[in-house]
């Protein structure tokens, strides 16, 4: 049997994504590669001026993992084909026999220019000894380079430690207490999953990582974070977090955490359903989600697929068929050479949902969008909350290596049902609804040294983003356009004095960690403050 992947993203430059909901016992993520981004043309980016210097090899290493790993998990509807492609150690070039002359020569040539370069490199190049495990670098690096194109920013080559962290983060499925945190800046807390180990020992959105086993967190990357949080199954890790700018100490045991999928009755016949991935077990979990809300009444159903990057094309069937007739189109696959491969649903459906409102925003990606088209197309009560879905049309098929590394390629398009092809444009929602500015604010804005602070009569986007989180916690400052007058001090006075902070009315480090804290518990915690979930209740209730 063959999977489909679609594309899946951890954090975005956007500091506060819907990802990092937890609220209402809501079913919540965690990856180790926290730090990967989505990355687009239309994103935002912090530009900082640097100077140019000699990157040494380990860093040059680190540098190209990261990028790949980013590309990676950017929107990909990726075909996996379990098949006869495993080969040796190393990737040698296929020469058709059937090939004329030239073909053969200038194969030979490029073999030949190709040895030449990795025998100098290898032999000759001068920081080569600083490279531990040069040959294998070097094959990865043409090998990621090979793969790379401005035409297709899909298409690379995954190492065995990028795609077991890609299928890993498809499948949302990992041994460990059961968090997302921030990869940049303080380790805050952003998801708890529900049922998890963190979710029973009592840790929150919003808590801010201090310490695992004794050791100190602030100042280690995301990836050595995760290593020392993770471990193996019954095992326990004491957890030190930050509070309220007060210290909390837990003592968590590790366990599995397997979770894509989340539902609840909100009131009366009305269901929410939040589909975090689509994983080898989310139609299952989809099922018993709506199983047991039919149970209660269920006629009308939000389907939250915010921030949902995609996953496996039998998973997309899967959840399809739970709302549309057996035998109905879900999208068409187009090729190079013409062909097209249909998908339909099959037997399943609830046929007591009669309204249904879906959440999407930038990144709505991939499976999410053709589930989105699907059933926009195929149904006459579905209407789009949110804004601009990501638009992912093109398709990628893995072929597998022996090594356990993974050649991800563009083999195709997917058409909606009525022949749409969003590729670069994405989903238009029939309602545009923005979050709460805070909620927009890039992480850079929200990120300063230890020595840095800001009063009476500065400017700064650090100001902005704290008067934007002191009116989004109910401590207004009057104005968000980072120019910091006297109702600024005010407010942060009073923010800070609730909350074991120096009132200094200053902005220093430690009140903007605690300000981004508190606008983290706030969004999982409290769902009046979620503009577009609130206008989808109020349109199932005919508001």
């Amino acid at each position: 049997m063959k999977k489909v992947k679609a594309d899946f993203r951890l954090e975005d430059e956007n500091l506060f994504k819907i990802t990092e909901r937890s609220g209402w016992n809501r079913k919540l993520w965690y990856n180790k590669k926290t730090e990967v981004t989505r990355m687009s043309e239309n994103e935002k980016k912090t530009v900082k001026i640097k100077l140019e210097r000699h990157l040494w090899p380990d860093e040059m290493r680190e540098r190209q993992r990261r990028k790949q790993v980013t590309a990676l998990m950017i929107a990909s509807l990726a075909v996996v084909f379990i098949v006869g492609f495993l080969l040796g150690g190393t990737l040698h070039p296929v020469r058709s026999s059937a090939g004329v002359g030239g073909t053969v020569n200038q194969d030979k040539f490029a073999q030949g220019k190709l040895d030449s370069i990795y025998s100098i490199m290898k032999n000759e190049w001068y920081f080569g000894k600083d490279d531990e495990n040069l040959e294998q670098d070097l094959i990865d690096s043409a090998l990621y380079g090979m793969s790379s194109s401005a035409l297709d920013p899909h298409t690379t080559y995954m190492s065995a430690e990028q795609t077991l962290a890609f299928s890993t983060a498809i499948d949302n499925n990992f041994v460990g207490i059961g968090i997302q945190y921030n990869a940049s800046g303080p380790k805050i807390v952003t998801r708890v999953f529900a049922d998890s180990p963190a979710y029973h020992a009592g840790v929150q959105v919003g808590d801010i990582l201090m310490k695992a086993d004794g050791q100190d967190l602030t100042d280690l990357p995301s990836d050595d974070v995760a290593d020392l949080v993770r471990g193996e199954a019954g095992t326990q890790v004491e957890l030190e977090v930050l509070r309220d700018n007060e210290p909390v100490t837990m003592t968590i045991t590790r366990g599995e955490v397997n979770n894509t999928v989340y539902g609840e009755m909100l009131d009366g016949s009305l269901g929410y359903l939040e589909i975090i991935s689509f994983g080898s077990t989310t139609g299952v979990e989809c099922e018993r989600y709506l199983s047991m809300m039919s149970e209660q009444g269920l006629e009308r159903l939000i389907i939250d697929l915010r921030d949902n990057g995609g996953g496996y094309l039998d998973a997309l069937v899967s959840v399809s068929s739970l709302f549309l007739p057996e035998d109905t189109l879900i999208m068409t696959q187009e090729y190079k050479d013409g062909r097209r491969v249909e998908s339909h649903t099959t037997a399943g459906q609830f046929e007591n949902i009669q309204g249904i409102v879906i959440l999407i925003n930038g990144d709505t990606a991939s499976a999410s969008e053709v589930l989105t088209l699907a059933l926009k197309e195929q149904r006459d009560d579905v209407t789009l909350i949110g804004t601009q879905s990501y638009g992912k049309g093109s398709v990628q098929v893995q072929r597998p290596f022996a090594d356990g590394s993974v050649l991800k390629y563009t083999n195709s398009r997917w058409l909606s049902p009525n022949e749409e092809w969003i590729n670069g444009v994405g989903i238009t929602p029939d309602q545009i609804v923005e979050l709460p500015p805070v909620l927009q604010t890039t992480t850079a804005s929200f990120m300063m040294e230890e020595d840095e602070s800001y009063t009476l009569d500065q400017v700064s986007e650090h100001v902005a983003s704290a008067q934007k989180a002191l009116a989004f916690l109910d401590y207004p400052a009057g104005r968000s356009d980072g120019y910091f007058d006297a109702s600024t001090a005010q407010a942060l006075r009073w923010y800070q004095s609730e909350h074991n902070l120096e009132a200094s009315g200053v902005l220093d480090a430690a009140t903007l960690q605690s300000l981004v804290s508190g606008v983290r518990y706030r969004w999982s915690m409290d769902k009046s403050v979620d503009n577009q979930l609130q206008k989808a209740v109020s349109i199932l209730n005919g508001e």
